[in-house]
């Protein structure tokens, strides 16, 4: 029987206000001035989300947002792009997250306010809805306070549930790159960190070795390298892919683009080399317009350039 969803995704909701420019920000009262600002969907969980819709999957959301503008903005956004967001809890307690990025080129600076992101509890998650999904994929891990904990019975409910699990767990903030994590790696299929974030939770200088390393904690790893394209390794199997090149206006969500491109090849049965390009393709494409989710492409119009 046909399940309703082809993706729950586990992760944080926060609005980003994006700034272009080249200028540096500086103390002491002095104003800068940027090229343009745009107030869009953020969170790399919700981009991720918004990227396997647009390819096609069947996306439900699990996160939390406040009783405020910035919450119903969220909601209506991912409303938009065919997510379900019944599952969604609003929380009048908390304010909904907001990151500031400064976007420069193929670099950029983000202060974030967590708010709503770090309160998602494990109580509050509807897992009834496991049941209804083929795939589960928590983002954001160390912004996940209230629910790191409990991330690992998270994962061992949508296993018993039939489903595969992957994880992107972006940057540590605190940069301990801890937190537990090697509980909820034992139990993940499919890791998708980028280079630097495997080299930290590795604790090896260098990107091989590190994918060595965790490919033997996880059966499929997939690496992101930016400008340099992507490596994934899966056993003794190991495959490169290398960047598309493109006009870039922000790179803000590229890789949470790429993994929804890598997801949606492995879902649908495609051997490793085509995912990790498809993956790169996706990450690539949306990288042509400011936000995360503006540019994201259709499976068409990946397949086209794959």
């Amino acid at each position: 029987m046909k399940k309703p969803f082809d993706l729950i995704v586990v992760g944080e909701l926060n609005v980003d206000l994006i700034l272009t420019g080249d200028v540096t920000p500086a103390f002491g009262q002095a104003e800068k001035l940027v090229d343009d600002a745009t107030l869009t969907l953020g969170s790399s969980s919700a981009i991720f989300a918004c990227g396997a819709a647009r390819l096609g999957l069947r996306v439900a959301f699990i996160g939390k947002v406040g009783h405020d503008e910035f919450g119903r903005f969220m909601l209506a956004a991912l409303a938009e792009r065919g997510i379900d967001t019944r599952a969604v809890v609003v929380d009048s307690t908390v304010k909904t997250g907001l990151s500031v990025i400064l976007s420069r080129g193929n670099d950029r600076a983000i202060l974030t306010h967590s708010g709503s992101i770090a309160a998602l509890r494990f109580a509050e998650i509807d897992r009834l809805l496991l049941g209804q999904a083929r795939h589960l994929h928590l983002g954001s891990y160390f912004l996940l306070d209230a629910l790191r904990p409990d991330i690992p019975r998270l994962f061992d409910a949508a296993h018993a549930a039939g489903l595969t699990v992957s994880l992107d767990t972006n940057y540590d903030p605190t940069e301990k790159w801890n937190g537990g994590l090697a509980d909820t790696l034992a139990r993940t299929d499919i890791f998708l960190p980028n280079d630097t974030e495997l080299q930290a939770i590795a604790r090896l200088a260098d990107t091989p070795t590190a994918l060595a390393r965790l490919a033997g904690q996880v059966p499929l790893v997939a690496v992101k390298l930016g400008p340099n394209g992507a490596i994934a390794r899966r056993g003794a199997e190991t495959v490169t892919a290398a960047p598309l090149p493109v006009t870039v206006v922000d790179t803000t969500g590229a890789g949470d683009s790429f993994d929804a491109g890598f997801i949606y090849g492995v879902l649908s049965g495609w051997e490793l080399p085509k995912s990790l390009r498809l993956g790169c393709v996706c990450g690539a494409l949306s990288t042509r317009a400011a936000g995360g989710t503006v540019a994201q492409p259709t499976l068409a119009e990946a397949l086209a350039v794959l």
